[in-house]
């Protein structure tokens, strides 16, 4: 059948309409591949011209660089030269360093004050021989003594440890060792003879309130307390010396009795060392048939046979010096052999740490329980190890002490018994309380204010014989942070000290080495308390740093940057400012400086940046040196002041800085 005309007509409009939106859609569809192929060969061409752009200014910057390093390199010798022209005046200040010396040396002769020259053998032996034959000095006077006595020995170990062998023999290192320990007995003793002087003489000293006497003197060096009982009433059986806080508490049958107790705190310790010296010979075992064996001049059968029915009795005062001299005499040789083996003691100390896991040692709270339950029941003494515990604040010399004849009035006269026995300890054997332990003397200290426990320190008490520190008849133990002090029970009058573990940071909680250059590494520990970081290297870049410092310090002013710490182990971040009036440079006048001991440079760096970058100042060149660097910029006058500055000033800015290490620590 075929269609109507009409049809045909309506069928093919339809028809071409479809083919014609058909064309129109494909058309559409091709136009907008084509603009996303045009748009990405526009963003390519642009990435293109940046690139370019980039690398030629890069090449640019580069070129510039070259030119700078080819200038350099060419005045780098100059300057070099120059700088060491400079540098002359650190030798200038050596030199006069000598010079000074020798002349400080010369003074000391002409002076005749009486204070030895430590390099000179027979001027220590005339000292030490003088001051040993005068027996009336007061405390006051030996006080006065111990601060020349205190800087002898100090010049002594400084010549032991800083002297090369050059410049000391061995002969001269074995006097200067028994020097040492003949001057710190001689103070001891001087001490004790003094004390002596003023017992006899306590009646006329009397308190009006207690009728007993007591002083406190001090200085920077030591404490001195004393209390006399001169009316030995038991209601007067402690007290507190006022100006010191110290204070104690005595049981009754010493408090009607003629006793003196005397606290003596110097806050050196001369005790210690010798433990350390002892240690190049065989550990003491802590059986008193050992202490015996080892120290036949200790009252063995005092001590021995006798000691059930006397008690923990306490020798006298010129025996136990006795002991505690012939110990420093074996240990001289002990410390003489240490410093000169420093590698042996090294292996000992790494075989001691190595088998530490299977040696029996207390922890500090295990070793505060002992001393609690062990005063005074005879039990083994517990040796205090000081590679594990360190003495702080000095030593406490704590003794009961004989009271002398006292001087009588008699009529006109006053008459007093002189007795040739020198000072002695009191003979006290405490009483048996009624649980069976002994009753204990209770002693409060004062603990020095520029010392900090972290901890609660540990009490030992200093044993002459073994030369050593322990904690058995240490009770009762109360310790007071706040208020800084520390009650103790002590079954005898001992000389005691404050130990603090050494090894408080341990065990590490983390640590980390690694290489930071050349020759160069980073050691990092965290440990319990802080974060140590130790930068390993040859210090070039600080040294030298301080050294240019020093000579420019006369006309200009350094300061700390915070990108110090940014700019790599191997070079350091100051700020420098020309400064010719006094008081502090303005913050807009400070520029930063990066050196590498070999090269300076001028960053274009602020403090305000928000990183780290080493890009060079515009305008700006490379130097082999900060003096350079800074002359190309500074002023006629600011040049002019570092040349007449005096060689003494440049010194004392450099040894400042080298001592302070304000680059490594910032």
């Amino acid at each position: 059948m075929e269609l109507p005309n009409c049809i045909k007509i309506i069928l093919t409009f339809v028809l071409f309409s479809i083919i014609a939106n058909m064309k129109s859609g494909g058309k559409g569809g091709k136009s907008k591949k084509e603009r996303e192929a045009k748009l990405r060969a526009e963003a390519q061409l642009r990435a293109e011209q940046e690139e370019a752009e980039r690398l030629e200014r890069e090449r640019l910057y580069q070129e510039h660089l070259a030119k700078l390093e080819a200038k350099y390199q060419v005045e780098r010798e100059s300057e070099l030269a120059e700088l060491h022209s400079l540098e002359q005046k650190f030798l200038s200040a050596q030199q006069w360093k000598m010079d000074y010396r020798e002349q400080a040396k010369w003074e000391h002769y002409l002076s005749c004050d009486g204070t030895p020259d430590p390099t000179v053998p027979q001027e220590i032996n005339t000292f030490m021989s003088l001051w040993r034959d005068d027996h009336d000095e007061d405390v006051q006077l030996v006080m006065e003594k111990e601060e020349v006595v205190l800087n002898l020995i100090e010049k002594f170990e400084y010549l032991l440890l800083e002297a090369s062998p050059d410049e000391i023999t061995e002969k001269q290192r074995d006097q200067y060792l028994e020097f040492i320990l003949q001057l710190q007995d001689l103070l001891h003793q001087k001490y004790n003879e003094a004390t002596q002087n003023l017992l006899k003489t306590a009646s006329m000293y009397e308190d009006s309130e207690t009728g007993n006497m007591h002083t406190v003197i001090k200085n920077k060096n030591s404490t001195f307390c004393i209390w006399v009982n001169l009316k030995k009433k038991a209601r007067l059986k402690n007290f507190v010396f006022q100006g010191a806080g110290h204070a104690f508490d005595l049981p009754k049958s010493l408090a009607l009795s003629s006793v003196a107790v005397r606290v003596l705190h110097t806050r050196y310790d001369h005790l210690s060392p010798l433990w350390v010296q002892c240690q190049g010979l065989p550990r003491q075992e802590a059986s008193d048939t050992r202490d015996l064996a080892e120290h036949p001049k200790d009252s063995g059968k005092e001590r021995g046979e006798d000691e059930e029915e006397k008690g923990e009795e306490e020798p006298s005062v010129p025996a136990a010096e006795e002991t505690s001299s012939q110990g420093r005499k074996e240990s001289a040789a002990s410390l003489k052999e240490n410093s000169n083996n420093t590698d042996d003691v090294k292996e000992t100390e790494e075989k001691t740490e190595q088998n530490s896991d299977t040696l029996d040692v207390p922890s500090q709270e295990e070793d505060a329980l002992l001393q609690e339950e062990a005063g005074g029941r005879g039990e083994a003494p517990q040796v205090a190890d000081l590679q594990q515990l360190v003495p702080l604040g000095g030593v406490y010399h704590i003794a009961a002490l004989q009271l002398p004849p006292q001087v009588q009035d008699v009529g006109d006269w006053s008459m007093v018994e002189l007795l040739d026995v020198g000072l002695e300890v009191y003979p006290y054997s405490p009483d048996k309380a009624e649980d069976g332990t002994q009753a204990a003397v209770q002693i409060t200290l004062r603990l020095p204010d520029n010392v900090i426990y972290f901890q609660m320190p540990v009490v030992a008490r200093w044993d002459p014989a073994g030369q050593q520190w322990r904690t058995d008849g240490i009770s009762n133990i109360t310790y007071e942070a706040e208020e800084k002090s520390i009650t103790l029970g002590m079954g005898a009058f001992y000389t005691v000290a404050l130990l603090q573990d050494a090894h408080l940071n341990l065990p590490y909680q983390a640590w980390e080495l690694h290489p930071a250059g050349v020759d160069e590494g980073l050691f990092t520990v965290t440990a319990v308390f802080a974060t140590i970081q130790i930068q390993i290297k040859a210090a070039l870049a600080e040294v030298k740093a301080y050294e240019q410092m020093a000579l420019l310090a006369p006309a200009f002013a350094f300061a700390h940057s915070k990108w110090n710490g940014e700019a790599g182990p191997e070079q350091v971040v100051f700020k420098v400012s020309e400064h010719l009036t006094a008081g502090s440079a303005k913050d807009n006048d400070w520029s930063l400086y990066m050196f590498s001991g070999e090269k300076v440079q001028t960053l274009k760096l602020t403090e305000t940046s928000e990183a780290f970058s080493g890009e060079l100042e515009e305008e700006s060149e490379f130097h082999s040196t900060l003096y350079h660097m800074l002359k190309d910029s500074a002023s006629s006058e600011a040049m002019d002041r570092v040349e007449r500055a005096g060689f003494l000033f440049i010194d004392s800015v450099y040894q400042l800085l080298l001592a302070t290490r304000v680059l490594a620590y910032s």
